[in-house]
């Protein structure tokens, strides 16, 4: 099905901003920590854990240790989304389209 030419240069359009959006959200990077900093964790814009960070005091409780990547890893990935949605709403907000649509 052929578009119209100024419908067709729209979605031609809107394609190279998916491709530029999915490109900015790939290089996010944030880092988070729990314990004070004894457990970080760092993690990219599609929710890759990059690096986990332990300092050897927090090894001993296991227990206390599994709380802790779990905390920075949630924050992790709470910064992530963060920054995903304040990119989206940038990018969508020059199109014109109505407040809350996206």
């Amino acid at each position: 099905m052929k578009l119209p030419g100024n419908m067709q240069a729209m979605m031609q359009q809107a394609q190279k901003m998916q491709q530029k959006l999915q490109e900015d959200v790939a290089a996010i990077r944030v880092e988070a920590s729990a314990g004070g900093g004894m457990v970080t964790v760092s993690m990219d814009g599609n929710k890759k854990c990059l690096a986990v960070k332990i300092d050897p005091e927090a090894a001993g409780d296991a227990e206390m240790l599994q709380d802790m990547i779990l905390a920075a890893m949630n924050e992790a990935f709470n910064k992530v989304e963060e920054q995903s949605k304040a990119k989206m709403s940038g990018m969508l907000g020059g199109m014109g389209l109505p407040p809350g649509m996206f």
